[in-house]
């Protein structure tokens, strides 16, 4: 059986980003992990794991090491349809606070999209 884990990130603001990424991954809010210092996202179903934010002094610096991706093309899928479906999540998150940075293509089609969620952390649509 495998091991249940949690996500935890640093954070000028947990509930902004609590909030986005509840939007952009279908979760909630944590039940009671909403705190001024603090707060995460849980999947509904109870199946991806939970995301916590801490609040931390320091502003982000460098690029992030670690980052969430988000499929909605589906596995090796690289057609009209799988762009289509990345550039409307885009434009909902866009809608959301993300800051949409460029398309990357693997010969002629759509990759993946490299976005900025609200505080500047790294993530792609693919």
């Amino acid at each position: 059986m495998a091991t249940k884990w949690t996500i935890g990130a640093d954070a000028a603001d947990p509930q902004l980003l609590s909030r986005f990424w509840a939007a952009a991954l279908g979760y909630v809010l944590e039940p009671g992990f909403d705190e001024p210092d603090g707060s995460g996202i849980i999947d509904p179903d109870g199946v991806g794991p939970a995301i916590g934010w801490l609040r931390v002094p320091e502003g982000k610096t460098a690029k992030n090491r670690l980052h969430l991706d988000i499929r909605v093309a589906g596995l090796g899928e690289r057609d009209a349809a799988s762009a289509e479906r990345m550039r409307t999540k885009a434009a909902e998150l866009v809608a959301l606070g993300a800051t949409q940075v460029r398309e990357e293509f693997y010969g002629p089609e759509l990759g993946h999209i490299v976005m900025l969620d609200p505080e500047g952390n790294e993530f792609c649509v693919g």
